[in-house]
């Protein structure tokens, strides 16, 4: 039998039996009043006879189903998001604008790694606006719009490498303080960059199906693994990056000032790391949990502030700036290479004192 409990709202229920096809279909209208408003979910159950034997189905269903709100076909909790991209899409073109224009006044002072900061800001901003666009056809039309949908799975690719990378270069202190990778940095590199492919080929997957899709469960658990994966990879470069600098201030006397503020400074930017990962990944998404159900864009929109202030935060303390620990230390560093190939080329030319006989007698002479 069928048991529709509509639990105090009220609704139509039809049944038709197809003798032709032999099949049955089953359609009803589910109207909410205000008092009993909240979040539903739809469940189709097949009981067999016998529950403890596995029977395969022997059926083929195909719902067709229509959801809206108001004007809206997204829900009550995601129906602000579209507002919140837009917002956070404009503070993203700030964010660009302010970082291009602080490159194009410290041009002396920039290495490679500002550049990709610059482009993942940007990327960031695209993302932005694409998810709110591609909401805004959720809401408009039901679905998504193909062509808008697959360039913001594009640019939402493009922003998670450019993410890790730029985080694992920044930890490897590439660029600022060195110029060649080690092995270790370089398979950490050669390990986030197809991780992140395969967590947003996760992300896709789960984005475009259902839950009840056969195959949904393994790929969201795919994702999490995944993506923690690439967060407990960048942080390996920036322990070791400290670890290197303290054994730095045990081996120098005359560069320790700025071996320590340097020390300071990958301190600082480990604990911002392991914060921001612990809020995005960890805190928000319980917090996605507990949330009433019209408020669940609460946490997307947490989790754009935090990578906001994340972003702000590592770009003042690794902008293109002369006074900046980074290009402190690799100053001296040239200063120190320029004066010990003086002295070997100096070496070399047999620039030395001499110790030289003559008729009139001994006498030194500078050759």
């Amino acid at each position: 039998g069928i048991n529709a409990e509509y639990g105090g709202t009220t609704g139509d229920l039809t049944i038709k039996y197809d003798s032709i096809h032999n099949s049955f279909s089953l359609g009803f209208r589910f109207e909410v009043t205000e008092q009993d408003e909240g979040q539903y979910t739809l469940y189709f159950y097949r009981c067999p006879q016998q529950p403890s034997t596995f029977v395969p189905p022997d059926y083929n269903l195909e719902a067709i189903i229509t959801a809206k709100n108001g004007l809206s076909y997204l829900s009550v909790g995601e129906q602000p998001l579209i507002v919140v991209y837009i917002m956070i899409g404009l503070v993203y073109f700030a964010m660009s604008w302010i970082w291009i224009k602080v490159m194009v006044y410290y041009s002396s002072n920039l290495f490679k790694i500002h550049y990709l900061m610059a482009a993942l800001v940007i990327a960031k901003f695209l993302a932005s606006t694409l998810h709110s666009i591609d909401y805004y056809f959720i809401s408009s039309q039901g679905k998504t719009d193909e062509a808008w949908a697959i360039l913001w799975y594009i640019i939402h690719l493009v922003r998670g490498l450019l993410l890790f990378i730029s985080l694992a270069l920044i930890g490897m202190g590439f660029a600022f303080v060195k110029h060649v990778l080690s092995y270790n940095e370089k398979l950490i590199l050669a390990t986030v960059v197809p991780l992140q492919v395969v967590a947003n080929v996760a992300y896709i997957i789960i984005d475009s199906s259902e839950e009840t899709a056969l195959y949904y469960g393994w790929w969201k658990k795919l994702l999490i693994f995944v993506d923690l994966l690439c967060c407990g990879a960048i942080i390996f470069p920036i322990m070791w990056s400290i670890r290197h600098l303290q054994q730095a201030t045990e081996r120098s006397d005359n560069k320790t000032a700025l071996i320590l503020s340097q020390l300071k400074l990958f301190r600082r930017f480990y604990i911002l790391v392991v914060v921001y990962i612990y809020i995005t990944r960890i805190a928000l998404e319980f917090l996605k949990v507990v949330l009433p159900f019209e408020f669940v864009w609460c946490s997307e929109f947490l989790r754009e502030v935090s990578t906001i202030i994340f972003f702000s935060i590592t770009g003042f303390k690794f902008r293109p700036y002369v006074s900046n620990p980074y290009y402190k230390i690799l100053d001296e560093e040239d200063d120190e290479d320029e004066y010990e190939m003086s002295a070997v080329v100096g070496d070399g030319e047999t620039l030395r004192s001499r110790h030289l006989e003559g008729p009139a007698g001994d006498r030194d002479e500078e050759v």
